[in-house]
């Protein structure tokens, strides 16, 4: 690639354009990319919406209800574990030092060896946070994780109005 510049004279100068830096850069953006694609696949969670609507009641015998199902709703105060079908409650306070997600892990793990939910992947999950007790985004993908690390691998989203089985706040 050459270029010729007038000086304002006859003489022409030529000026050759050196794109070998232009090259190298590129060859290192190419493989930056290639390696950050490979780990955006692993750092990903996989979320659905569940619940239904929130208007609706919460399930107990009527239509749309006939599977139980898990729900987990954290709170300023404490987490919620519920079960749909026979409303049946089991709280874990929060402790000074935060919440306690070993205590969520045992609670996920003995509910997962239960006869109603040993095949099932499923968990319903909503976070209660208002502007006087904000919860953190951390939070919630700190109860995401203690609920794929019991086997319930898919952890559907939604409002806490929206759980299959709610607490009354």
């Amino acid at each position: 690639m050459a270029m010729a510049l007038g000086s304002g004279d006859k003489k022409a100068v030529n000026v050759e354009l050196n794109i070998i830096p232009f090259i190298d850069v590129m060859s290192c953006l190419v493989a930056f990319l290639m390696l950050t694609v490979a780990w955006i696949d692993l750092a990903r969670l996989d979320i659905r919406p569940a619940g239904h609507a929130r208007d609706a009641p919460p399930c107990s015998d009527g239509p749309g209800c006939d599977d139980v199902k898990l729900s987990v709703l954290v709170d300023a105060e404490q987490i919620w574990i519920g079960v749909s079908r026979v409303n049946d409650f089991q709280t874990i306070p929060r402790t000074d030092a935060g919440y306690d997600w070993r205590a969520l892990e045992d609670a996920l793990r003995q509910h997962k060896a239960s006869p109603w939910f040993e095949g099932t992947t499923a968990i319903e999950l909503a976070v209660h946070s208002t502007p006087s007790h904000p919860i953190t985004y951390q939070t919630m993908i700190a109860a995401m994780d203690a609920a794929v690390k019991t086997g319930f691998i898919d952890v559907g989203l939604t409002d806490p109005q929206g759980l299959t089985s709610r607490p009354v706040l």
